[in-house]
């Protein structure tokens, strides 16, 4: 292209709260309830006269949000109706926040926060086509089909974030920033223990709003994508996005960039047009009438919830690299999987070891990992198994070849890997007169892999190395063979 196209995000992200009832009435959350219109009541449904009573423990999880990402708690926040019109919203209005939100600022993964509030989730629209079914064939009409409602999420109290916009140097470091960030995000969720933040099942939703500009120092026209259901979707989604706009910039039509929404189409891997976007006069902000105001330092003990937090995804990376001195690929796998991030550390305590710690490493990350990937009933053995399997291998008691063999055992049925060496022979052999007879017999059958070791060629001794392992059934140190088989050849 012959311009310099300066790319701008900015993230929108919504989690569902995993609380016991919705946020403004005592139905059950329950976002795997399969049956359609079950957890509903008059104030979820919008019946007349019902009126909404707040649910304390959502407020608490957003303001542990908060806390984790360094935001400031307002002291004074309220709900606002945000009115539109939607067959998913039954009361014409969302209970949402708009200028008062719980968290004002922060910072995670690089990207600046802008706020952190609450509102309530929408219905769930199905839609079922008309095409070949019964109901629209008795008439000329369209067969476009029709939608059904189910209420069961409507009310579920819903986490909005919102970052500030940030101005990249490419589409494709603007695609992976927003990735990144909304994976950090997860996984504080995760920590925090305040959502599922399951984004197949729509438990957490990424919007981006994105724009390219020729001048950093100035915003292009906005556009909204929605539909952003993994984290694939973000990155190829705002790819996209960016390079369409930029294209438009490069044919002199910047003009059809126009303020809008649009949803990002998986199976044609592209975004198309939605709607105009509206603005925040368009919905007619004003406060709810029926929720009390809100003082939050009064109501909460925000200094013991500071203390009360988990150790988070940033401080554990920065204690396992100190700690363990184990890869950065490792550690994600720990801080991705915590179940698994709490063995490693039983077991780092147990081994009480940097080298051997990071023998346990490799075992986890490749083997075990590979294992429990071909194996569906694989498990994780008890941590003093698997670290008693550790200090073989570093003791060079068994070989990595048994260690394997041994740890595929254990994943199954566990038991004591020293034990299970002993019986079935795997203990790594270093009675050189034993090794020198069997050596002394591989070299006599294989004269020709000799005399190409004699000519200088260095990996035929390993064949050799090889044979006598599989002789030894694996029990032969490989170290000690190797230095018999030089001795034997001079």
């Amino acid at each position: 292209m012959s311009k310099k196209y300066y790319p701008t995000i900015g993230l929108e992200i919504h989690a569902e709260l995993a609380t016991q009832t919705k946020m403004f009435c005592a139905c059950k959350n329950d976002p795997d309830e399969e049956k359609p219109n079950v957890n509903v009541c008059p104030v979820c449904m919008a019946h007349p006269g019902a009126l909404p009573v707040i649910n304390k423990k959502a407020i608490e999880n957003v303001i542990k949000v908060g806390l984790a990402i360094n935001g400031k708690i307002a002291d004074f926040s309220e709900f606002d109706r945000k009115n539109y019109f939607y067959p998913d919203i039954p009361k014409g209005y969302q209970i949402s926040q708009y200028k008062y939100p719980i968290v004002s600022g922060g910072n995670l993964a690089g990207m600046d926060i802008t706020r952190v509030h609450l509102e309530e989730d929408t219905a769930n629209n199905k839609h079922v086509s008309g095409v070949g079914h019964p109901e629209f064939q008795v008439s000329n009409t369209r067969n476009d089909g029709y939608s059904l409602i189910d209420f069961n999420r409507s009310g579920v109290p819903l986490m909005e974030l919102v970052t500030e916009p940030h101005t990249l140097e490419s589409s494709d470091e603007a695609a992976e920033k927003a990735s990144r960030f909304a994976k950090e995000l997860q996984l504080i969720l995760w920590y925090l223990g305040v959502s599922e933040a399951n984004m197949e099942k729509g438990e957490m939703r990424v919007e981006a709003n994105i724009s390219v500009s020729t001048d950093p120092k100035k915003l292009g026209t906005k556009v909204e994508v929605k539909n952003l259901n993994s984290f694939r979707s973000v990155e190829r989604a705002i790819k996209y996005e960016l390079d369409r706009m930029a294209q438009l910039f490069e044919e002199g039509k910047e003009s059809e960039i126009i303020q809008e929404t649009r949803g990002w189409d998986e199976n044609k891997q592209k975004t198309f047009s939605q709607r105009k976007k509206e603005g925040s006069a368009d919905y007619r902000y004003f406060p709810e009438p029926d929720l009390p105001k809100l003082r939050l330092h009064e109501a909460f003990d925000l200094e013991k919830m500071k203390k009360e937090l988990p150790e988070l995804p940033a401080g554990k990376r920065a204690r396992y690299k100190k700690d363990f001195g184990i890869k950065d690929e490792d550690i994600e796998a720990y801080i991705n999987d915590p179940l698994l991030g709490a063995w490693f550390e039983n077991v780092a305590k147990i081994l009480g070891d940097k080298e051997k710690i990071k023998i346990a490493s490799n075992y986890t990350t490749s083997d075990f990992m590979g294992l429990k990937k071909a194996k569906t009933e694989a498990r994780l053995p008890s941590a003093n198994n698997f670290s008693e399997l550790v200090n073989l291998v570093a003791e060079n008691k068994i070989s990595s070849r048994a260690a394997k063999d041994i740890l595929a055992i254990i994943v199954i049925d566990d038991g004591s890997p020293l034990k299970i060496a002993t019986e079935k022979k795997l203990l790594q052999s270093n009675d050189t007169n034993e090794l020198k007879q069997i050596a002394q017999k591989i070299i006599e059958a294989n004269a020709k892999v000799v005399a190409d070791y004699k000519g200088g060629k260095e990996q035929a001794l390993m064949s050799l190395v090889g044979q006598i392992m599989k002789e030894t059934k694996g029990s032969a140190n490989p170290a000690v063979t190797k230095q018999i088989l030089i001795d034997l050849l001079k």
